[in-house]
Order: C-alpha cells, then sequence, then structure tokens
C-alpha cells in the first residue's frame, strides 16, 4: 500500500505528517533543480562561433605586409582576443586597417612566447589603440617562464619580453602568468606551459635560459603556450610557433581539455626545418586525431604544409598556407585568400 505524504487523515500521527511534508518537498525541489542544473551544464558547453583572421605572417593575399612574425584575431562567441603581436611595431595595426578590422575593443592579448617576431607589437598596439580606448589590450596573458633571463654568449639579455614589460607596465598594462591549463571562458582555454612528453625539438637557436637558482641549461622556450577552443565539431587550436611541438602542444590539449579530434590547427608550428622522417612521425600522430583543417603559417613553412596535406590526405580546401587575411570559421571551414588557395 502507498502511503499518501500529504493526507490530513492520516492516522500515523502529526509527526509522520510532517516526515512526509518534508520528503514531498524535498522531492518537489529535485524536480525542480535537476533540469536547472541541466540547463545550467549546457550552458558551459562547447563554443558556438569562432572566427579566426591572421594578421601576421610572411605571406601577404590582396592586403597588408608580410612579416616574420605571427599574429591572429580570435574570436569566440563574440568574444575578441588577439593571438601574438607580430614582429615590427607597426604591422598588425597597418594590417587590420587594411582588413578593416577595429582592434580598439580588444582588451585580452596572448603572448605565446618570448621571442620578438610574436611580442614585437605589443608596446606599439596598446599605445595606439588605447587613444580610442583606454582598456585596448591592456592585459596580457603569458606562460609561466617568459620573463626568465636569456643571457646571450656576451652575458647581455637577450629576452625580448623583458625589455618591454616595464614600457607595457607604464603604459597601464598587466601580465597574467599561465602556470597550467586555464579556462579563459567557456570552451576557451590556454595550456600554458606544455609538458615535453615527446622530443620534438621546435626550435632553431642555441640559446640559454637562466632560472632563478642560477642554473643556466638550453633555451627550449619552457613558456610556449598555445589557445584550444572546444567545439561540437572538435577542438580548435591556435598556435604561435609550437615550439613545445604540435604532438605534444595536442596531445596535452585532448587531456586537459578533451579528449576528442581536432576540427582544425592554426598558427605557426615550426616545421621550416623538419625532415622527411619528422613529416612522416607528426602525420603518423596526427592522423587518429582526425585532424580536418590546417592552416599552417609563420615558421610552419610552405613545403612541411603540402607534404602534410599529402600524408592526411587533406585538400586545396581544408590544408593551406596561411597569409594576412587568411579567415578560418567553425561554419565554413578555411578561407586562406585567393593566392594560397
Amino acid at each position: 500500500m502507498t502511503p499518501h505524504l500529504h493526507n490530513d487523515n492520516d492516522r500515523r500521527g502529526p509527526n509522520h505528517r510532517r516526515f512526509g511534508l518534508f520528503v514531498s518537498l524535498g522531492v518537489s525541489l529535485l524536480t525542480t533543480m535537476v533540469p536547472a542544473a541541466a540547463r545550467a551544464q549546457d550552458a558551459r558547453g562547447p563554443v558556438k562561433s569562432v572566427e579566426v583572421v591572421i594578421l601576421s605572417t610572411m605571406l601577404t593575399d590582396r592586403f597588408g605586409v608580410g612579416e616574420w612574425g605571427f599574429s591572429a584575431l580570435v574570436e569566440a562567441d563574440g568574444r575578441r582576443i588577439l593571438f601574438d603581436t607580430g614582429a615590427r611595431p607597426e604591422t598588425v595595426l597597418q594590417n587590420a586597417r587594411e582588413l578593416k578590422i577595429d582592434l580598439s575593443g580588444v582588451t585580452d592579448v596572448i603572448l605565446s612566447h618570448h621571442h620578438r617576431d610574436h611580442v614585437g607589437g605589443l608596446v606599439t598596439l596598446r599605445r595606439e589603440l588605447a587613444k580610442k580606448n583606454p582598456d585596448a589590450l591592456k592585459r596580457a596573458y603569458v606562460g609561466a617562464g617568459i620573463f626568465l633571463s636569456r643571457p646571450g654568449p656576451d652575458g647581455r639579455e637577450t629576452n625580448e619580453a623583458l625589455a618591454l614589460k616595464k614600457e607595457f607596465e607604464t603604459l597601464g598594462g598587466s601580465f597574467v602568468v599561465i602556470e597550467r591549463a586555464t579556462e579563459l571562458f567557456r570552451g576557451a582555454w590556454l595550456t600554458g606551459p606544455v609538458p615535453r612528453t615527446y622530443p620534438e625539438r621546435n626550435w632553431s637557436f642555441k640559446r640559454t635560459i637562466r632560472f632563478p637558482d642560477g642554473r643556466q641549461v638550453e633555451d627550449n622556450v619552457p613558456e610556449d603556450m598555445s589557445l584550444v577552443l572546444d567545439t561540437d565539431k572538435g577542438l580548435v587550436l591556435v598556435s604561435g610557433c609550437g615550439h613545445a611541438g604540435i604532438i605534444n602542444t595536442l596531445e596535452y590539449a585532448r587531456q586537459k581539455v578533451r579528449a576528442t579530434r581536432v576540427h582544425a590547427a592554426l598558427g605557426g608550428f615550426h616545421l621550416f626545418e623538419a625532415d622527411a622522417a619528422t613529416l612522416d612521425w607528426i602525420a603518423a600522430k596526427l592522423r587518429p586525431m582526425a585532424v580536418a583543417n590546417f592552416l599552417g603559417a609563420h615558421c610552419t613553412g610552405i613545403e612541411p604544409v603540402y607534404e602534410l596535406r599529402q600524408r592526411l590526405g587533406l585538400s586545396r580546401a581544408n590544408c593551406s598556407v596561411g597569409a594576412v587575411g587568411a579567415r578560418f570559421t567553425l561554419r565554413d571551414g578555411l578561407d586562406p585568400g585567393a593566392l594560397a588557395r
């Protein structure tokens, strides 16, 4: 026999009726709360819209100037963030102007690592954009280790990020140091420093890094980090140089963000010196990740992009060399521009 929890004629006494009322209210609250919790979980789901526009790289198409550097404007669900700032002070400003992109509303910038070809435009961008919006590029996200000393053979400091740190802060800018994989906003992650699981030697110059305890070792750019967007179609990776290695970075992203396919890998991957054996190994590691789109800009090189296209079974429509003005959207895929296409 099923008890009637709200029955005032229940003969088992007032205490039982109070208990019944409590249970009933609890069931009612749970019924109300579960759908709300489900809705809250849905609200924290993957990024729904993505657009990435290249603002600095070597190749140009119809607009802008090229340089040995990298920068991209990333928009995810309406939130815009600048990824790297190019090499020369004016390049990103000029290219954005020619592409009719207003950067003054962008408050955050990610610096993938300390090399000049990624941080060179930071101070100029902050100074010029702040004339229109005091909050423009006022916050810079950097990986832990970016401000460690890099002494040259003659003892002089070679860390370009150290040189601009004080000037950027004088202009009202601040740095946020990322020590581990961190979600910036819903579905948008910074890897922070990437563990070097595989020996991907993705740096060209033999430089030295000095740690606070006085140790000096070869600089493997430990602060190198990338941006990862979690979408319904898979992960979208934006990389500056990929000094940590494309495989190290993607495997770490799949471990920390979500173990799913890689919908797009965009940016610089430092493969211009890679030999055939290295490209074979990279392709073998990428295949199980089901990479659907690849845009190799900056230090990726030109021939390595075509080699990976062939090895991964991609086409001109979804694997191309990145040029200034090249775009990727979650809806339409790659638009590399007329020349790169």
